[in-house]
């Protein structure tokens, strides 16, 4: 009899990279944009795709960012995402690469003050 095999997705080999890049920093993952999301202190700091980086800048250091080799305005639905930047594959291709583009992030996110999740109201019973 066959067994049958299930459909599983091969982990993303950034996602490891980036947990390695960030050491001991305090962060968290979430899933977001198809891909994995780095987080710090609530604030998305970078993210994966299988087209390369989303790596938030800011509003002031965007056109610097673009302006870097395999780099390019972020889009979602049509729409350009100020300081966020879009990074091909090609452009983190070596540990420094990837490095330099996550400095730049940690370079905005840590002047971000922490989100706080708002606390969840009790339903009152009926």
């Amino acid at each position: 009899m066959a067994k049958s095999i299930k459909n599983s997705v091969a982990p993303d080999p950034m996602v490891e990279r980036l947990r390695a890049a960030l050491g001991r920093r305090q962060f968290t993952e979430q899933k977001m944009f198809g891909g994995t999301c780095f987080m710090i202190n609530g604030n998305m700091l970078i993210g994966t795709s299988k087209r390369g980086l989303l790596v938030r800048v800011g509003k002031a250091a965007h056109g610097a960012a673009v302006a870097c080799p395999h780099a390019r305005p972020m889009e979602m639905g049509g729409r350009s995402m100020g300081g966020y930047v879009h990074v091909a594959l090609e452009g983190t291709a070596t540990d420094a690469d990837l490095r330099a583009w996550l400095d730049r992030a940690l370079a905005f996110v840590e002047t971000l003050p922490p989100k706080v999740k708002p606390a969840k109201v009790a339903k009152r019973p009926a």
